[in-house]
């Protein structure tokens, strides 16, 4: 279960499954290789294989960044919309 830090393409890769749960939901283990999905997600965990990738993205522009940002902007405005009510 090694946690992916980055986003990245598979280069290298062995009987290689991911758990992409934690951004997708779905509970089924993605099978990645090299002429199919061979995209890397960070905050996904792989539970199977090894491999090798060319990380594209790290922090806020990784695809958890993004998420985490997103989600990050969107309680702010709730918070602002409560903090207009008040007033």
């Amino acid at each position: 279960g090694d946690l992916l830090p980055a986003d990245g393409v598979l280069i290298q890769g062995n009987d290689l499954k991911i758990d992409e749960s934690a951004l997708t939901g779905e509970s089924d283990h993605v099978r990645k290789s090299l002429d199919k999905d061979p995209l890397l997600l960070s905050g996904t965990h792989v539970m199977e294989g090894s491999g090798r990738m060319v990380v594209t993205a790290v922090g806020v522009n990784s695809q958890s960044g993004i998420i985490f940002t997103l989600l990050g902007a969107a309680g702010e405005d709730e918070d602002e919309g409560r903090d207009r009510k008040g007033d």
